[in-house]
């Protein structure tokens, strides 16, 4: 497959007190829905807030759409036009009211329209009356702003979406209701769109997702299209006799008195040869939690 990349990114750096980003190569494929996981305080955020021109104070090279830099990205107006933005906290001020936040937009982005803002708030019920461009920013629930700021990128012409955790404040219907747009968004414009998206829980994102990177602190541990990380990786399951021996080669592992189950590389299978075990796809969450916990700080009480 060839692939063009909708950012690279290159020698990315970004240093805070007790954390560090550093990125030597990241690489967003154009034309896909990719999706950033990590636990928290892996540095999705801070990697979304650079992509997004939010976090200027960074060292490393990006590049947008294949020939736009990040300093064009901040001096051409016509980058920004192509790339819509959500994400936690405060994006709108809290006194605004709707329509504030409608006439706002449309003097910071020629591309924005009106009827079609109007047109998704009425179909994501924005507040109790979907209609009602009075409301105030701050009487909003979490999830209605998080589908204020989805009313408001969707009713600009753009060609990526960065979203910093889109599906956390919603609620189940809205999660799926949000894999939908992402999917529509994509399909519009065929291999020209593209959607990057963080989340720490992707088993509600799981079926909007192409491509997959995996980060733990502060920095890329896996990547790839969503087919050839469930080729890299096999889920075993086994009997209780063999859980020592298995503890060697998979790459995590649940156990009890019942038997074991894992993640493996599907190289390291045949270290396996001998033990009674059955192989299956593992889904993206099973391959996502493996490699996070391989990486993870966090201490498995069975073992401390």
């Amino acid at each position: 497959m060839n692939l063009s990349y909708v950012i690279e990114g290159n020698n990315l750096y970004k240093k805070y007190r007790g954390f560090q980003l550093n990125i030597p190569q990241l690489l967003i494929p154009k034309g896909f829905a990719t999706a950033l996981i990590g636990e928290n305080g892996a540095g999705k955020t801070t990697l979304m807030n650079i992509l997004a021109g939010i976090r200027l104070d960074y060292k490393g090279e990006l590049t947008y759409f294949g020939t736009c830099s990040d300093k064009d990205r901040e001096e051409n107006p016509v980058v920004k036009e192509q790339i819509g933005y959500t994400g936690p906290g405060s994006y709108y001020l809290p006194q605004w009211k709707i329509r504030q936040v409608e006439e706002v937009s449309e003097l910071l982005f020629s591309n924005f329209h009106r009827d079609r803002f109007e047109q998704w708030l009425s179909e994501l019920a924005v507040g109790a009356e979907s209609g009602n461009l009075g409301k105030k920013v701050s009487s909003l629930s979490d999830g209605n702003r998080m589908k204020l700021m989805i009313s408001g990128v969707l009713a600009r012409d753009t060609k990526l979406l960065l979203m910093d955790e889109p599906a956390s404040p919603l609620d189940p219907l809205m999660r799926d209701k949000l894999c939908e747009i992402i999917r529509d968004y994509l399909l519009e414009e065929e291999g020209e769109r593209s959607v990057f998206f963080s989340t720490h829980n992707i088993a509600d994102m799981e079926n909007v997702t192409d491509y997959a990177i995996i980060m733990a602190h502060g920095t890329i541990v896996e990547a790839g299209f969503v087919e050839n990380l469930k080729e890299k990786y096999v889920l075993v399951k086994g009997e209780p006799d063999d859980i020592s021996c298995a503890s060697n080669v998979l790459f995590s592992m649940h156990s009890n008195k019942y038997g074991y189950e894992g993640i493996c590389l599907s190289e390291k299978l045949d270290q396996l040869a001998g033990c009674d075990i059955s192989v299956e796809t593992p889904s993206l969450s099973q391959i996502s939690v493996a490699v996070m916990k391989n990486y993870s700080r966090l201490q498995d009480r069975r073992n401390a």
